[in-house]
């Protein structure tokens, strides 16, 4: 289902560290990165935080400038984002600042914190919403997408939260301001807890920029390692858009698809990429890329290949479908923003060849018209080829 975009925002100490253990707030950020973070909201559609971070910092969460929040105004949209927590058990406290400014909010809970909730915030106009018997947090972002209307959603903490988040596989982007001082305090909240995370402890998120601002740095990191099985992760959205683009690469051709494939290991490390007619003219996309990969590559059997187009189940210029190929190389996961249609080969499901035979094939739909774009020259009556 379709989500927000995730942004996890915090800052920690350059021992990792989000506050120290005394009874005031660690401030660990300067004005200058203060008013940048009220950017980051003015331009976010939800400020999100969990229950522990409400109960233990009681922030406001609002978008301090009036000429952000005008500028909001402006373009249609609320002087303020939606405000939304989460809690398991909706024990919140009605006094709380969360809930005494800013515009509307909504708190996401389960069945029974739902009633907790509904109690103990009862007059303040406060959307309760349950997810079911636990928390999900696919369903709490769906729910903002489908319900609320949120693209964006900044996620303020805390640690809890952004580790989970982070573990799911759900974190599209990661904004941290690193202050330049150190806590030294083993028990002293840090920003990502313990547990498995995507791709595993040798995965690397990307760096994507580092600037200073005030005193703090600020680094902006993407996650790399794709889902696993038939659950798409915030990365598998990023490699996907990748192989969209790379399709506009293609020679033009008006007998054959534009397509674009990367092939990405387990870990987040890009293995290869190709599009169609790279390399010779009958050259489709998927084939393109595996070839530039060793085939006793030990990374292949838990690699996924990103796909802007379902890759084909028949084919005349070569022996052997793109699906084929596929399952041939020990791939078992593919992610695809659009099934072939009819266009040159009638009733083509590579998916089902590659279901057929274990392959978890993801179809992400919401990035079909990036991979329509390159191909809308060709009409219903021309041979693949």
């Amino acid at each position: 289902m379709p989500h927000p975009y995730v942004l996890l925002s915090a800052a920690v100490s350059l021992d990792g560290r989000l506050d120290d253990t005394g009874p005031e707030r660690l401030l660990l950020s300067g004005p200058a990165d203060f008013d940048r973070v009220d950017e980051v909201r003015a331009d976010s559609d939800a400020i999100l935080v969990g229950a522990g971070t409400l109960r233990a910092d009681n922030p406001r969460l609002l978008v301090n400038s009036a000429e952000r929040r005008a500028a909001r105004v402006a373009a249609g949209r609320p002087a303020y984002p939606l405000k939304v927590t989460v809690s398991g058990t909706g024990d919140l406290d009605p006094t709380a600042n969360f809930w005494s400014t800013g515009g509307e909010k909504v708190v996401y809970t389960t069945d029974d914190g739902a009633v907790t909730a509904v109690e103990a915030l009862r007059g303040l106009g406060v959307d309760v919403v349950s997810v079911g018997a636990g928390l999900d947090w696919r369903a709490v972002l769906t729910h903002l997408h489908d319900v609320r209307g949120v693209r964006r959603l900044m996620v303020e903490g805390g640690g809890r939260v952004h580790t989970q988040l982070l573990q799911q596989g759900l974190a599209d982007e990661l904004q941290l301001a690193l202050a330049p001082l150190v806590v030294g305090q083993p028990h002293a909240p840090k920003l990502f807890g313990d547990g498995p995370y995507p791709g595993g402890p040798r995965s690397r998120l990307r760096l994507v920029e580092t600037r200073p601002v005030g005193d703090v740095v600020l680094m902006r990191y993407v996650p790399t390692a794709p889902g696993t099985g038939p659950v798409p992760s915030a990365a598998d959205h990023r490699w996907l858009a990748l192989a969209c683009e790379l399709a506009a690469e293609c020679p033009p051709s008006r007998t054959a698809f534009s397509v674009g494939a990367v092939v990405v290991a387990a870990d987040g490390t890009e293995l290869a990429r190709g599009y169609s007619r790279e390399s010779d003219p009958v050259a489709h996309a998927e084939e393109a890329a595996l070839a530039k990969i060793a085939p006793d590559d030990p990374r292949l059997p838990d690699a996924t290949v990103y796909s802007s187009l379902e890759p084909c189940a028949h084919r005349a210029s070569r022996p052997a479908p793109c699906a084929r190929l596929i399952l041939d190389a020990g791939v078992r996961r593919v992610v695809t923003a659009w099934r072939e249609p009819d266009t040159f080969v009638a009733a083509a499901d590579g998916n089902g060849l590659l279901t057929a035979e274990g392959a978890d094939v993801v179809v992400l739909p919401d990035h079909e018209s990036a991979a329509k774009a390159p191909n809308r020259h060709l009409d219903r009556h021309q041979n693949r080829g």
